[in-house]
């Protein structure tokens, strides 16, 4: 059985943010949960699916999936690297080839959609007004309620968030970003009364869509997404659902994807369809943990402080990049940092044009020679490790590294652009070159030939 990401995503949306009948929020951000803050754009993201648990252990199948056919590997530390076995690093090889310990299962995909609202609920540790009140509700009367209170603010860039529903007497207290999603408390004059993210207010009704028609638009402006998670370290790709199917590579484990949709393999067990760099491929259900990417609102205190801690990490690049840039070439043939910096106008343009200079070299799993061989998160690091700023070798913590930029028309040479389980660096033009696969190695493409997940500033 196929499934899309959008129908996959349908009660997910509305039952993320919702409201009880007594226009009380019931879904908080839970301190000691994982609702992520990450801000990829503007905006926060929360994640759906954390408080999943582990429900049997799938000895036979997990220890055939996860790694090799003999095991995954042990913890490898890497993760947004793929590839097939002829392009792995040493020491990433021995580790899959030694293991095989066994991974826990998380629930089958088919439990993304039954009962979220109910599982949410418990991860924030909120109940809504029906069930503080012992009364019951059938499970379309609940989703029919949380999709009438559910607001998407379709606004260019921001709508402002008041104390009081009025432009003149209405203090500024947060921002609305556009593609937001939020829940309905209230309507007065043109006004909309909203709890999103951290914040709550009013905004003009004029920017924001309220019901079917905001449910039907968060189909369209969230991402599935999925966190693999296994002890290992290392995940098969397939071409097909099943294990009888080519292996295409190799994903690492708290790597985030972009779920595409599900297939059932001959078997009836669960399989993703993800987006990856060598393309559509299948990963077991089983290893990943399904979850939404939206942005919400932002009050203006949060902003202040996101905004003061991301300077905070530029200047201290730019100021480990001033004392530290390497002045040695990686490799006879190649020119060093240092010798970029004198050549260009910004310490961004001299990443770019010292990173364009290993084109055509090979890319390896798990590897971080910017020579020899290294994977798309080790380029990015290796890169950057010679400008003196240290950064992980993991495309998904490349995500939170540096500082925000609104997208691919604000970026600049230097900045790293992360995809679904990738990451790059701009180099100007509408371009990037980054570690690909081990059929192309490293190389130089268009920024958008696939979909963009954040795009960051390091220096």
């Amino acid at each position: 059985m196929k499934k899309t990401a959008k129908q996959i995503m349908t009660a997910s949306v509305v039952a993320a943010i919702t409201i009880s009948n007594m226009n009380s929020v019931i879904v908080h951000a839970a301190p000691s949960r994982r609702v992520t803050s990450v801000l990829p754009q503007a905006g926060f993201t929360y994640a759906l699916g954390d408080n999943q648990v582990s429900l049997s252990t799938l000895q036979n199948s997990i220890d055939e999936e996860s790694g090799s056919d003999k095991g995954a590997s042990k913890k490898s530390g890497k993760s947004g690297s793929h590839g097939d076995s002829s392009t792995i690093s040493k020491s990433v090889a021995d580790k899959i080839e030694l293991s095989s310990a066994v991974t826990d299962a998380t629930p089958n995909a088919s439990n993304i959609t039954s009962s979220l609202l109910r599982d949410i609920l418990n991860a924030t540790g909120s109940v809504s007004g029906d069930e503080a009140e012992g009364e019951e509700q059938s499970q379309d009367e609940t989703e029919a309620s949380n999709v009438d209170n559910l607001v998407v603010a379709k606004a260019e860039g921001y709508v402002n968030i008041r104390d009081n529903p009025s432009e003149t007497n209405g203090e500024k207290i947060g921002k609305l970003y556009d593609k937001s999603v939020g829940t309905l408390i209230e309507e007065k004059d043109g006004w909309y009364k909203i709890k999103s993210g951290d914040v709550t207010g009013w905004v003009k009704a004029q920017f924001c869509m309220i019901g079917q028609e905001a449910a039907d638009y968060a189909q369209e402006v969230a991402t599935q997404m999925g966190t693999v998670k296994t002890e290992e370290g290392v995940l098969k790709t397939r071409k097909g659902p099943g294990t009888d199917t080519d292996v295409m590579g190799y994903v690492s484990s708290a790597e985030e994807v972009i779920i595409l949709g599900e297939e059932d393999d001959s078997e009836g067990r669960k399989w993703y369809k993800i987006s990856m760099e060598e393309g559509d491929v299948f990963i077991c259900a089983d290893y990943v943990k399904p979850w939404l990417d939206y942005k919400v609102a932002e009050s203006n205190d949060a902003e202040k402080k996101r905004l003061a801690e991301e300077k905070a990490k530029t200047d201290a690049n730019k100021k480990a990049a001033s004392k530290n840039t390497s002045d040695k070439a990686v490799k006879d043939g190649y020119k060093s940092a240092a010798s970029y910096t004198t050549e260009t106008s910004s310490i961004g343009s001299a990443v770019a044009e010292f990173a364009k200079q290993f084109v055509g070299n090979p890319y390896v799993y798990g590897g971080t020679s910017l020579t020899n061989g290294a994977d798309c998160s080790g380029f990015v690091m290796s890169v950057y490790q010679n400008f003196g700023v240290s950064l992980p070798h993991s495309s998904a913590a490349d995500r939170t590294q540096g500082a925000a930029v609104d997208g691919l028309a604000n970026a600049q040479p230097g900045d790293i652009v992360c995809y679904s389980g990738h990451v790059a660096i701009y180099i100007g033009g509408g371009q990037i070159v980054h570690a690909s696969t081990a059929k192309t190695g490293i190389k130089i493409s268009n920024a958008d030939y696939r979909k963009v997940l954040a795009v960051r500033r390091i220096l």
